[in-house]
């Protein structure tokens, strides 16, 4: 890290007329500009990410001080990161996908999943919910999302249920993503053992998580879906909260996802050998409508267009049938082999030590010009996040690549089929380039200009009752950057230290920093991005956002409670 010079900029916490009340509400400004431009004046993504930014830079040099050049650097660095690893990741899970649709065999997949339940509901639960916790506990950074999403469209869901689907779905898994990466992260900060912050955020998260598949059956089916298939959810959800809470506990942070995901997967399989749910016709008509209208409605609106799987699968369930009747255990197997695939390689990646290091070991970290050595922290130190790391091979998104051309070639595309579907996915997604970069150059100059921990720090300031808000410096902080380590990054010492002044204990406010983070993901701008362009609704992120807005509020409040009664009555609850 290199040395502080004298005209290094060092963010000051009180910059306007000496309050932190008011420059906090300064420094929400950037914020209160995307969710006003997307959620209530409907522009395109882009577009609110880009006045964002213009608002964070003004904010950063007029009411913080922050040199104008400095401010454009971290926006500039932040784009970078946007573009890589971010949407490196999206961009090569959503080629992953395609490869297997241009070969057929996603045809095959869609049977496989229909012998498993023929109802749309639980496939819901088994894709979004099972599936995704696995691709979150291995490879996180909106890769599940990416996934999940298009394979909701092809078993028929309208584009924007598919997307908040999987948004919701992503909830339960994302402490935990990445094999613990957040968890991991905070208690690297901290000095707390980060086995410990994980064992405190197994007994938040598993709470939300067993009542999660319910939420999904509720958004995919309405009430009468709940009704007639709430026992499923019910044992999914425990299956999964119940691993969840015992793996983080006793057995290994790292491997909590994959433990849960799995059982979740199991107890569903297992459950709907005894049991079935009613109303399935009901629901693919239910469906059916609400897919045909969702496309007409859009196809009407000039500019924007479904691309991509809303108009590759048109098969009717009676075909679907018929085609899960005719499959054979190798079709299954090749049907299932770019997600075996994806599984293995992940594992192999992230659970091998000498792989792992060996892999680690090639990333490249790059001082940003101009910027680097330039930034100080709050506490007057050398900001290390002006270092941007190039994870040219770590990157899952590399991952996915190596996966995405073994699959292509196993499938018989080779490699000019591939080729054809790099190009055409690359122009698809060219604003969806354009929103995160500009959602991650918003997270860069906030975070840099010390507008973000401004605002966290003035919540900080409740005392004995931050312990019912700490939750919320982790949903803020997960929506502006798009995960859940970032958040940790930005808040996990300010828990600590508000908890240690407020005598609370630090660890459940590290826990609750990440937990509240859980929930703030489906509403990130970045995340919104990414669901968008999988399901082909590139330009709709705003209908998306109200979509699950309402969910993700009454999910943090629920954590609050959560959290504010362990540090009290519950305290009993905490390992």
């Amino acid at each position: 890290m290199p040395a502080a010079v004298p005209s290094a900029y060092q963010p000051d916490l009180s910059p306007v007329a000496d309050s932190l009340a008011l420059s906090a509400l300064i420094a929400l400004l950037p914020l209160v500009t995307v969710f006003v431009t997307l959620g209530v004046l409907k522009w395109k993504a882009h577009w609110a990410g880009l006045t964002a930014v213009l608002v964070a830079i003004i904010v950063a040099a007029v009411f913080f001080g922050m040199p104008v050049q400095l401010a454009a650097l971290a926006a500039t660095q932040g784009a970078a990161f946007g573009l890589f690893p971010i949407m490196w990741i999206v961009f090569t899970a959503i080629l992953l996908y395609q490869v297997t649709v241009r070969s057929g065999h996603f045809e095959d997949l869609r049977a496989t999943f229909h012998l498993i339940s023929d109802d749309p509901r639980i496939q819901a639960i088994i894709i979004a919910f099972c599936f995704g916790g696995l691709l979150e506990a291995l490879a996180g950074f909106g890769a599940p999302v990416a996934i999940t999403g298009v394979m909701l469209m092809a078993l028929g869901f309208s584009p924007l249920r598919a997307a908040a689907v999987v948004l919701l779905a992503n909830t339960a898994p994302v402490a935990f993503g990445a094999i613990g990466t957040p968890i991991i992260t905070a208690g690297n900060l901290t000095g707390i053992p980060y086995q410990e912050i994980g064992a405190y955020v197994g007994h938040q998260t598993p709470i939300l998580a067993a009542f999660v598949p319910l939420l999904l059956v509720l958004m995919a089916g309405g009430r009468r879906g709940v009704r007639e298939t709430w026992p499923v959810a019910v044992v999914v959800g425990l299956a999964f909260a119940i691993a969840q809470w015992i793996s983080a506990t006793w057995i290994s942070v790292e491997l909590t996802d994959i433990i849960a995901s799995l059982a979740g997967l199991a107890a569903a399989v297992l459950f709907l050998r005894v049991w079935q749910p009613s109303g399935r016709e009901e629901a693919l008509a239910v469906m059916h409508a609400d897919r045909e209208r969702e496309l007409a409605l859009v196809g009407g609106e000039g500019n924007i267009a479904v691309s991509g799987p809303a108009s590759d699968f048109n098969v009717s369930a009676d075909e679907l049938e018929e085609r899960a009747r005719g499959l054979t255990t190798g079709r299954i197997l090749m049907a299932l082999f770019p997600y075996l695939l994806v599984i293995a390689v992940f594992s192999v990646a992230k659970l091998v030590p000498p792989v792992k290091e060996a892999l680690t070991g090639t990333d490249i970290k790059i001082p940003w010009p101009g910027l680097d050595g330039e930034i100080l922290t709050a506490s007057g130190e050398v900001s290390g996040a002006t270092t941007y790391t190039l994870a040219w091979l770590s990157s899952p998104g590399s991952m996915l690549l190596v996966c995405g051309l073994i699959v292509a070639f196993v499938y018989g595309i080779g490699i000019s089929g591939w080729a054809g579907e790099v190009a055409a996915i690359a122009h698809k997604m060219r604003f969806a380039f354009l929103t995160v970069a500009s959602m991650l150059a918003l997270a860069y100059v906030m975070n840099l200009s010390g507008q973000t921990i401004t605002i966290g720090t003035w919540i900080a300031g409740t005392g004995a009752a931050f312990a019912f808000l700490s939750p919320t410096l982790g949903w803020i902080g997960t929506a502006v950057t798009g995960s859940d380590t970032s958040a940790n990054a930005l808040f996990a010492t300010l828990q600590q230290s508000a908890a240690e002044t407020a005598g609370i204990d630090p660890t459940l406010l590290v826990a609750a920093n990440t937990s509240g983070g859980v929930v703030g993901k489906m509403i990130s701008p970045q995340n919104l991005t990414i669901a968008a362009t999988a399901v082909g609704l590139i330009g709709r992120e705003s209908d998306i956002l109200r979509k699950v807005l309402p969910w993700s509020i009454g999910l943090i409040i629920a954590m609050c409670i959560l959290v504010g009664l362990q540090s009290t009555v519950l305290a009993w609850m905490l390992p």
